[in-house]
């Protein structure tokens, strides 16, 4: 009768399956009979849905960065000389964006401004650097850092007057020392020949000035030569 009871039971008692609590088991993540982590689509992983978590990288995207970053702001220098809100009228009424000015340089003889403009302040701002990095000039310098003679330019209703100063230091104003800064120049006296106060035309003005220096060399030679000219005349 015993055995015959004991039987019974043991028939009709459910064994262990994998998805049920055994002896000495606990239901959960810890425990032996808890069941795997599954994403939504159904494919076994950790919380991002593969193993290891999320991408390698971090959150910044492919190599951990953003593009274009490191070399190009270690590089060059960049300074905001204007913004300003700008509108446009269409059919709905007026359309805002933003119009930016910026001057990039090296502080190494290479300087540039351009423009950028766009309806984020941060998008016009990286447009008008990409501009100023295709328009970048490269001026000719001293061994002092100065400019090796005076030179004069006109940009629209702009004219600036640029003279080496030795000694000085960097002596002007407005956005044409923003434009000399960023360019390496030292002593050196820069004047605004025109009434105008139109940032973006002083310093078009400046990096037009900058562009006709030359050489001390080339810049003595013409010179000699009337010089030599001028005694032969008086001799005859």
């Amino acid at each position: 009768m015993d055995q015959k009871t004991t039987h019974s039971q043991g028939a009709g008692a459910k064994r262990p399956g994998p998805w049920t609590k055994g002896p000495g088991q606990r239901s959960g993540a810890g425990g032996a009979g808890a069941r795997p982590a599954r994403t939504t689509d159904g494919r076994p992983g950790g919380a991002a849905g593969r193993p290891g978590g999320s991408r390698p990288g971090g959150t910044g995207g492919r190599d951990g960065g953003k593009r274009g970053s490191g070399k190009f702001a270690s590089e060059f220098g960049q300074k905001i000389i204007d913004i300003r809100r700008v509108a446009r009228v269409v059919a709905g009424g007026r359309r805002f964006s933003f119009s930016v000015v910026v001057v990039v340089g090296d502080k190494k003889g290479k300087v540039g401004v351009g423009t950028g403009k766009a309806s984020d302040t941060a998008l016009a701002i990286e447009k008008a650097v990409t501009s100023a990095k295709k328009n970048m000039v490269l001026i000719k310098r001293t061994k002092e850092g100065s400019i090796p003679h005076e030179v004069s330019a006109k940009y629209s209703s702009a004219r600036v007057t640029i003279m080496p100063a030795p000694g000085r230091g960097l002596v002007a104003g407005s956005s044409v020392r923003s434009v000399l800064d960023l360019a390496g120049v030292t002593n050196i006296t820069a004047k605004l020949r025109s009434g105008t106060k139109n940032k973006l035309n002083n310093a078009q003005a400046a990096v037009l000035a900058l562009s006709m220096l030359s050489t001390p060399k080339e810049g003595a030679a013409p010179v000699v030569e009337l010089v030599k000219e001028e005694e032969t005349a008086s001799a005859e």
